[in-house]
């Protein structure tokens, strides 16, 4: 099974990037439903984690460097946990049901393997003794 069907001209062709914009859009969307006074509390920590993911891959994949790539990647990682952690107090204090944390922990767990794919294929393609880029 071939990971890449078109070839890659930016951040938004990579696969990982639609995912995680995906899980954003579908943070967005639920955190509708959550109550006024969380504006400032779950929602704004679920939006700003969710949304960190793509905007790192996004940022990652403008910079100069490999090095710099892979950091940014990791930041998104970083987020993906983030964001998986308030998904879970959000269950916890009971803003959200089984039903839809499932899924969203999921996505999130798809997300992160992805990840790790791109900085495994980054960092194994860089050439010994060769430039960074």
């Amino acid at each position: 099974m071939s990971e890449h069907k078109t070839p890659i001209n930016s951040y938004r062709d990579l696969v990982v990037w639609q995912e995680a914009m995906n899980l954003a859009e579908a943070t967005y969307r639920l955190t509708t439903r959550f109550p006024k006074e969380e504006a400032y509390g779950l929602t704004g920590q679920l939006r700003r984690s969710g949304s960190s993911v793509p905007a790192n891959i996004a940022e990652g994949y403008g910079r100069d460097s490999r090095g710099a790539y892979v950091q940014h990647l990791r930041i998104a990682q970083g987020s993906l946990k983030e964001f998986e952690t308030h998904l879970l107090l959000a269950e916890r204090v009971e803003l959200l049901d089984q039903v839809v944390l499932v899924p969203l922990l999921s996505k999130a767990e798809l997300v992160g393997k992805m990840l790790r794919s791109l900085i495994r294929s980054i960092e194994s393609s860089k050439k010994p003794g060769g430039s960074s880029q």
